[in-house]
């Protein structure tokens, strides 16, 4: 077993924070109240810190270096029917997109809460509509992101969620 550096210090509190703050938001603060509020101000101030450091942060961290192409895509889905083990260092494919998704679903949803606050949207149905649906849709992603750690993690025998703790990837060949 060979221990390789991953994910960068920042990576790994900013993954750590947003699911707390996320899920303090969904499960346990009142929709609308001060501390609801102040959490999803957090949340996208973090958010803005990532996208900051997808473009100067470490190799892995860096967008540029994650996303991933139709090759690879097509690749890593023919790897997964056909049972082929498929390693990668940094995040999957799928897992890019979903980090992609999760991002976008979190940032869509801070500046929807965002708006809710404002006098123009005050007390729009519409635009709470559109927060709970994506509130929903983030929340049901997380699942799928779960499932999918879970899932690769049985596939490549490599933990995933230890490595995000510990920042580093125990491989056995890579």
């Amino acid at each position: 077993m060979q221990d390789v550096k991953v994910w960068d210090l920042f990576i790994r509190l900013f993954h750590g924070s947003i699911a707390v703050l996320f899920l303090a938001n969904f499960f346990v603060t009142e929709d609308g109240s001060t501390p609801h509020s102040y959490l999803g101000y957090i949340l996208l101030g973090l958010l803005a810190l990532r996208f900051v450091w997808g473009f100067i942060g470490s190799y892995h961290a860096r967008f540029t270096n994650f996303t991933p192409s139709k090759k690879t895509l097509k690749e890593h889905l023919r790897s997964i029917l056909f049972q082929e083990k498929d390693i990668h260092l940094g995040h999957n494919p799928l897992g890019a997109l979903m980090v992609f998704n999760l991002l976008g679903s979190l940032t869509l949803l801070c500046l929807t809460g965002i708006l809710a606050e404002t006098d123009m949207f005050w007390g729009m149905k519409w635009l709470e509509e559109i927060h709970e649906f994506l509130a929903n849709y983030t929340m049901l992603s997380v699942a799928f992101h779960l499932l999918g750690v879970a899932w690769e993690t049985k596939r490549s025998k490599i933990n995933i969620a230890k490595a995000m703790i510990t920042g580093k990837k125990s491989l056995s060949k890579y």
